[in-house]
């Protein structure tokens, strides 16, 4: 497939190469990268890993329904792969190593980008989200990453509800990073993270450890209908949130620092 030339254009065979690719897929437009992906995670005769970039998305989503905003040209990938190549299917700290693997790679790149990981799936610089994670586990154990960075733009494009909340690399760096640079760096990256927690575990809470953009600070993550508050201590080795409380210390393995309701739906994305 062949997109129409951009600024920031991506030679597919390059990257099949520098990112140890079987298969890359670029398209122009797409409304979201995770569902060619799914198409092809659900062929078994697909060649893996494999990868989807659009240069603009009109319907990319987040977690729990939230609309995923970023400027257009900026990277919108999913990555499929084989479970077994992190020894057995997807964990729940997939998510975890994928915003550790971004944000390494993103710090390697521009030295200057102070990357930190936002429990549970996002990455952020002085504390605006850069980079949206979603991890799918599809057919024949196959999963799905989906990851969204803000490569280009500005976030004074952004919606105006959005506006406080999101960066992009040229609002801190003033300028582009090119998509194909930073998937080359990234993918292998990942990969081999994934690799090694198969083995030893504790390996993502000590990477993990020097980026987390919670350590001592307050937060409430929202589990359902309960609130579970108090000063973040990080992560344990299964990727679960440390959260000191009142009454003693407590791991929440899955919630939402946003509040129900809160979650950007996009009613104002096509003005």
């Amino acid at each position: 497939m062949n997109p129409a030339p951009t600024a920031d254009p991506i030679e597919e065979a390059w990257l099949r190469a520098a990112a140890g690719l079987a298969t890359a897929e670029v398209v122009a437009e797409a409304p979201s990268t995770m569902d060619r992906a799914r198409d092809i995670a659900a062929d078994p005769h697909s060649r893996l890993p494999a990868v989807v970039i659009a240069g603009r998305q009109t319907d990319g989503r987040g977690r729990r329904g939230a609309v995923w905003w970023q400027p257009p040209g900026s990277l919108a990938v999913s990555l499929v792969v084989d479970g077994v190549v992190g020894g057995g299917g997807v964990k729940p700290t997939w998510s975890l190593a994928c915003g550790v693997a971004l944000a390494e790679t993103i710090r390697d790149l521009e030295p200057a980008v102070e990357a930190r990981v936002r429990w549970p799936n996002d990455v952020e610089v002085a504390g605006r989200k850069l980079a949206g994670i979603l991890v799918e586990s599809v057919a024949a154990g196959r999963v799905v990453f989906g990851v969204g960075v803000n490569t280009s733009g500005r976030g004074e494009d952004a919606p105006e509800p959005l506006r406080s909340r999101v960066v992009t690399l040229p609002d801190v760096t003033g300028r582009t990073m090119p998509r194909q640079r930073l998937l080359a760096a990234l993918v292998p990256r990942l990969l081999e993270l994934l690799g090694r927690l198969a083995v030893e575990p504790r390996t993502l809470s000590r990477r993990y450890r020097p980026l987390c953009s919670l350590t001592g600070s307050t937060v409430r993550v929202f589990v359902g209908d309960t609130i579970h508050a108090g000063v973040c201590r990080g992560i344990d080795d299964g990727g679960g949130l440390i959260i000191e409380t009142e009454t003693g210390r407590t791991v929440v393995r899955s919630g939402s620092l946003t509040p129900p309701g809160d979650e950007w739906r996009g009613d104002d994305s096509r003005a």
